[in-house]
């Protein structure tokens, strides 16, 4: 019968730890350019949001917005009808409880 190297079962137990802590940092942080998981719910949430409160303005109610958002930045993008529309998008988007900011892509047709 083989023995197993005590020193090798104690490296790859080390090493699975590690691997653990590596994995869940990386769902816990974020970069400039990643979102955690709950920051990527966040935004999920404010996208939700904003698109209702644009579907349901009568001024607005346009399907040629695309929404998105990330780490609570709204960017948005499509077409409106008017310079007026432009402007009440962006207003709605930032009056979205959590938005910490809006980059309004919209082109007037």
């Amino acid at each position: 019968m083989k023995t197993i190297n005590s020193s090798l079962i104690a490296t790859l137990l080390i090493g699975t730890s590690l691997l653990g802590v590596s994995t869940l940092a990386a769902c816990t942080t974020s970069t400039p350019r990643e979102e955690t998981a709950g920051q990527y719910l966040d935004s999920s949430a404010i996208t939700g949001k904003v698109k209702a409160k644009l579907l349901t303005d009568d001024r607005i109610k346009s399907f040629d917005i695309t929404v998105n958002t990330y780490q609570n930045v709204v960017q948005l993008s499509g077409f409106v009808n008017s310079q007026r529309q432009k402007a009440k998008a962006e207003e709605l988007a930032r009056s979205v409880q959590g938005v910490r900011g809006v980059q309004n892509d919209l082109l007037v047709k």
